[in-house]
Parts: C-alpha cells; sequence; structure tokens
C-alpha cells in the first residue's frame, strides 16, 4: 500500500530524459527517421529513447524493434496516398504492452503514458496494442485516411 500512498509518483509514472522531445521533432519535422522505439528504464527512473529507425527501414523492421515480451512506447511515420494521389504522412503513437508481458511492467508503462504524451504533442493517432494484430499495417491504412 506504501506505493498508492505516493499518489503523486504513482499518477505521474516516470520522468521523461531530454533528448525525447528533441528526437520527435526530428522524426515529425525534419523526416530524420521511420520510427523512434521508446523503453523505460527503471534505475535511472525515466523513459529514454532505445532506437531509432532509419527511413529505409521497412514496416517489418518497426514491427522486429518491439519485444515480443515487454512493453514500449514508439511512434512511427507512416506515409500513405491519398485517394486523391496525394502523398501525405501521418505519426501514429503506440502503446506496446503485450499480454505476456510482466505485470509490473504494464503497471509502469500505464502510468508513464500520459507523460511521455505530453512530450510527444503532434502525433495524428494513438494506438493501444496488446498483440502483433493490433498494429497490422492494414490498421494504419484504416486510421490514417
Amino acid at each position: 500500500m506504501a506505493f498508492m500512498r505516493s499518489h503523486s509518483n504513482a499518477s505521474s509514472g516516470m520522468g521523461v530524459a531530454p533528448n525525447i522531445r528533441e528526437t520527435f521533432v526530428e522524426l515529425q519535422m525534419k523526416k530524420a527517421f521511420r520510427y523512434v522505439i521508446f523503453k523505460i528504464e527503471e534505475k535511472q527512473k525515466q523513459v529514454v529513447v532505445e532506437k531509432t529507425g532509419a527511413t529505409t527501414e521497412s514496416y517489418d523492421d518497426f514491427l522486429a524493434s518491439l519485444p515480443e515480451n515487454d512493453c514500449r512506447y514508439a511512434l512511427y511515420d507512416f506515409d500513405f496516398v491519398t485517394g486523391e494521389n496525394v502523398q501525405k504522412s501521418k505519426i501514429f503513437f503506440i502503446a506496446w504492452s503485450p499480454s505476456t508481458s510482466r505485470i509490473r511492467a504494464k503497471m509502469l508503462y500505464s502510468t508513464s503514458k500520459d507523460r511521455i504524451k505530453h512530450e510527444l504533442d503532434g502525433f495524428h493517432y494513438e494506438i493501444q496494442a496488446t498483440d502483433p494484430s493490433e498494429v497490422d499495417i492494414e490498421v494504419f491504412r484504416e486510421r490514417a485516411h
């Protein structure tokens, strides 16, 4: 119960590394990355950038970067062509929380999600995913159009 008593800690979750906003702007404005994977470093008590994916990387490369049994946050810059043949791009925020991950990890990622979303202000869509089918490329296509 000590965890619940320290209400400010429980509700705010982990801190966010200083370079997270900067990395987001590089993805959003400069198109420097196709995707960014974030993880919680418990010892540092903050969310950090774990990996960035080059613009040449595929959607499959992105999926392969999501661990099978652990939670992550991710941003994915989804390029598509509209029905009017216009090239567009939408940024998705993904809260990856597989059902096989530890309960503690699910709790940490859940309580820290609002904090990182605040830092990443400017993404277009949010997806909460517990298995690969929920982050299928078709899900992105449907949401983006």
